[in-house]
């Protein structure tokens, strides 16, 4: 049994270096997946690279959740989404330029974020409970990206990935949830002045505050749960898309006002 345990801490850290690597050189490497079991594996893989962030410095300011579209769990044989780590240096302002080489495989989407002026910890948590905990929304941008060639991706690959989180922008236009139906709140975004991507509360587990109830109660069962302050990526209203250098994204949530992802050439 003590093999059987060595043998998976050995395979957790040889899935965190195999990324952490890709990310350094920015090399997409191979799907982790021949070295990671179960979600609970995955987790522990990201858990390692969570704690090396931490330890460099690197300050947590929030989650994002992902595979919140029923499309995309079926397609990957899923039935529940999965969380990652946000971090303030991958953080950048609406409109500003951002450096396209800190990615490998970068995709846009649109997200409504929430921003919690309460801790919430404990759990089992209600909708209530969250919009209690809520401070406002912002519309968000999220830059995915993954380390692994080609999003070659399963649930054990994204998750031991950070939930392939690479960075996001966030709208300056903070507004309460009094009153906010962000169910059928509808969301389009353009791309060099083009609309790519459109689609609404609705696509994100039915409502971006089912999501946000998902992960509160997720977390509260680990080492993070979430904290006043803390920012929640709740997943894409909509199609996702490449992004290509010197490429600009405009995403208009309704309710929410607009928030611009700009890519340096």
């Amino acid at each position: 049994m003590h093999d059987e345990w060595s043998q998976a801490v050995d395979s957790h850290a040889q899935a965190a270096d195999r990324l952490v690597e890709a990310a350094r050189s920015g090399k997409p490497c191979a799907p982790i997946r021949d070295l990671v079991g179960t979600a609970a594996d995955a987790y522990a893989v990201q858990e390692l690279n969570t704690r090396r962030a931490l330890d460099a410095g690197r300050r947590l300011v929030g989650r994002k959740i992902g595979l919140t579209n029923p499309v995309v769990q079926a397609k990957l044989g899923i039935d529940q989404p999965d969380y990652g780590m946000l971090f303030a240096d991958r953080y950048h302002r609406d409109g500003l330029p951002i450096p396209t080489g800190q990615f490998l495989q970068p995709r846009a989407e649109a997200e409504v974020a929430l921003v919690l002026g309460r801790d919430l910890k404990g759990g089992p948590f209600t909708v209530a409970d969250v919009i209690r905990a809520v401070d406002f929304a912002l519309a968000a941008i999220e830059i995915a990206d993954s380390r692994i060639a080609d999003w070659d991706i399963t649930l054990a690959d994204t998750v031991s990935d950070n939930a392939s989180a690479g960075a996001f922008v966030l709208g300056s236009t903070p507004v309460s949830l009094v009153g906010l139906d962000l169910r059928a709140a509808g969301m389009t975004m353009t791309r060099n002045g083009q609309e790519v991507s459109t689609g609404s509360g609705e696509s994100c587990l039915g409502n971006p505050l089912n999501a946000a109830v998902w992960l509160a109660d997720r977390l509260a069962r680990t080492n993070y749960p979430l904290r006043a302050g803390d920012v929640v990526l709740t997943g894409a209203l909509g199609p996702v898309v490449p992004v290509e250098p010197g490429d600009e994204f405009e995403a208009r949530i309704e309710g929410l006002g607009s928030v611009r992802a700009v890519f340096a050439k």
